[in-house]
């Protein structure tokens, strides 16, 4: 038996990040009544940063969970309806859209707004998740500078460890690189560029066993993966870089995406192949993942939400 639709929308934001929360003040602004529903992690993974000092206009810093409470707030105070709920299942081959949220609440949406974000992919280590924020990252150009002329390490083999680690290198006095096996994924430019930076100290074949310190990030404790030898280096940071999961995987039958789960949007906007669907922030950026990018594309995706309801006669 087919279930009773609970709540007919407008338009309908999933995801509450800084594309989600923008979205939501954009489209609220445009009359659009938007609804938005957390998610799982309301704030997305600022929540869990500690101080951001890259967003335009906080000459002092913020702290990333008090941004989105700030960002929270004005979504609301211009009349978005934000709720807590995780959307679990979606149909997208009919209009409108059909969203279930917390798997038995029914709503249908003229337009979806998808502000899921990505997830960082982590080792898993007690000590990593404990001091994640208190020297460990997944995001060198978020947190690098705090690390400024101090030791680091970072482990990953991709082109994304590449570029960190070079980053890194700029800001740090040593970069020490863990990779895995005795060769790297990046591109051969990318490769080249890290083994000619002095400053770039590469561990091959080389994994974490363990992050050390306290409060804070004091030092690595790596295993070599062929010879089990351990050893320790002294660091103040360490930085995971061995991917991000975009939070897609609901709308994998009716979006294209490519191979590592990234929503397509039509380059300059942010339509995807379905008409009245609308990606923004990480879920569908694997390249820039920035708050203030995020929150640029969630003013898209609001705009692109308005013209489409505008032109279907429904706003």
């Amino acid at each position: 038996m087919e279930q009773k639709v609970t709540e007919k929308v407008h338009c309908l934001i999933v995801g509450s990040g800084p594309a989600g929360y923008t979205a939501a003040v954009y489209a609220a602004r445009a009359n659009l009544k938007p609804v938005l529903y957390q998610g799982i992690q309301p704030g997305g993974q600022l929540t869990i940063t500690t101080e951001v000092e890259n967003y335009p206009g906080y000459p002092d810093g913020v702290q990333g969970p008090e941004m989105m409470v700030h960002f929270e707030k004005q979504a609301a105070r211009m009349g978005a309806d934000i709720r807590y709920g995780l959307a679990t299942k979606v149909d997208f081959s009919v209009t409108p859209h059909k969203v279930w949220i917390d798997e038995d609440k029914l709503v249908e949406a003229d337009a979806v707004i998808i502000a899921t974000g990505a997830s960082a992919k982590w080792l898993g280590l007690e000590s990593e998740q404990r001091l994640n924020g208190y020297g460990v990252s997944a995001c060198a150009v978020c947190d690098g500078f705090f690390f400024r002329n101090k030791e680091v390490a970072i482990i990953g083999a991709g082109d994304t460890a590449a570029e960190e680690a070079l980053y890194l290198s700029k800001l740090c006095t040593t970069v020490h690189m863990l990779i895995r096996r005795d060769k790297m994924r990046a591109s051969r430019v990318m490769q080249e560029r890290v083994q000619q930076t002095p400053n770039i100290k590469i561990y091959w074949n080389s994994e974490a066993d363990e992050v050390l310190g306290e409060s804070r990030v004091e030092g690595l404790r790596i295993r070599n993966t062929k010879s089990g030898d351990k050893q320790e280096i002294p660091i103040s940071g360490f930085f995971v870089a061995i991917g991000h999961q975009p939070n897609s995987g609901i709308f994998a039958p009716f979006l294209d995406m490519d191979e590592a789960g990234y929503i397509k949007t039509v380059p300059g906007t942010s339509r995807t192949n379905i008409e009245g669907v609308f990606a923004a922030g990480d879920v569908q950026d694997k390249i820039y993942r920035q708050a203030v990018t995020a929150a640029g594309s969630g003013c898209m995706a609001a705009l692109d939400a308005e013209r489409y309801l505008s032109a279907k006669g429904l706003a």
